[in-house]
C-alpha cells in the first residue's frame, strides 16, 4: 500500500480546466489498477491531494436541482462568473476567491475501502483545523459538511463536501470558506438545503485569515488522519 500523497497547489486555476486535471490524474490511477489485475508485480498507484482557488463558479452536482441556481445566463456574466454540471454527489455550490479547494484524489485501496469513513475523516480535518482558530463546528446529520451552531436556528455551513468514487478512487473533494465573499451564495440554495446559513472564517472572527497558514494546517490533519506522508 502506497499512503504517500503528492501535494500540488494550482494557485488560482479555471473550473474547467482543473476538472480536466483530475479526471486525467484520477484515470490515470484507474489504469494502473486495471493493469495490476494481469500482472504479477502490481505497480503502486499514486495518491494526489490539489489545493486550488477558482474565479467565481457555480457547480452542480449529478443529483442536484436547477431550480436552487436562482440566476440567469445573463446574471451570470454580471456576477463575472461561471456554472457547469458535474459528476461529484451533492447539489449546488459556489467556488470563488478567498475559498481553499482541496481535492483529494486517493487510491483508498491504499488507506481503507470505506466511502463513508473518507468523508467523515474529511469533515474531522476541517474540524481540527477550524478549533486551532477556536471556531467550534461540527456535523449535521445527513448533511455532509463541516457547519457551526448545528440544532440551533443559526447551523450555518463554513465547509461543503462532494465527492466522486470509481474503483475505490476518489475525486472533487472539499470548499472551505477562508476569506471567501458570501454574498455569492444569496444567488443559489446552497447545497439544495432551504433556510440554513453560510459563514467564513473571515466572518466568524472578524479579520482577514492567512489562508497559506490553513492550508498548512490542512496539510498536518489530513496527514494524521488518513496516516499519510504528504509530499511535494
Amino acid at each position: 500500500m502506497n499512503k504517500q500523497v503528492q501535494l500540488i497547489d494550482l494557485g488560482t486555476k479555471d473550473y474547467k480546466e482543473t476538472w480536466d486535471f483530475q479526471e486525467g490524474l484520477f484515470k490515470s490511477i484507474v489504469d494502473i489498477k486495471s493493469a495490476n489485475r494481469d500482472n504479477d508485480t502490481p505497480k503502486p498507484t499514486p495518491n494526489y491531494l490539489l489545493f486550488v482557488e477558482h474565479p467565481h463558479v457555480y457547480t452542480l452536482g449529478k443529483s442536484g436541482d436547477m431550480s436552487n441556481l436562482l440566476l440567469n445566463e445573463k446574471q451570470l456574466e454580471e456576477k463575472n462568473a461561471t456554472f457547469y454540471k458535474i459528476n461529484r454527489g451533492g447539489d449546488i455550490t459556489y467556488h470563488g476567491p478567498g475559498q481553499i479547494v482541496g481535492y483529494p484524489i486517493l487510491d483508498l485501496d491504499n488507506f481503507f475501502t470505506d466511502i463513508h469513513k473518507y468523508l467523515r475523516l474529511l469533515e474531522e480535518t476541517i474540524i481540527k483545523v477550524l478549533a486551532d482558530y477556536g471556531i467550534e463546528s461540527g456535523r449535521s446529520e445527513g448533511e455532509t459538511g463541516v457547519w457551526l451552531d448545528v440544532g440551533t436556528p443559526f447551523a450555518r455551513k463554513i465547509c461543503a463536501m462532494g465527492v466522486r468514487a470509481s474503483r475505490w478512487v476518489t475525486m472533487h473533494g472539499f470548499a472551505l470558506n477562508v476569506n471567501a465573499d458570501l454574498g455569492y451564495f444569496d444567488n443559489i440554495i446552497p447545497c439544495g438545503i432551504r433556510g440554513k446559513g453560510v459563514t467564513s472564517m473571515h466572518a466568524e472572527l472578524n479579520r482577514k485569515v492567512d489562508e497559506l497558514e490553513v492550508e498548512k494546517k490542512i496539510i498536518k490533519y489530513f496527514s494524521e488522519l488518513f496516516e499519510a506522508e504528504v509530499v511535494v
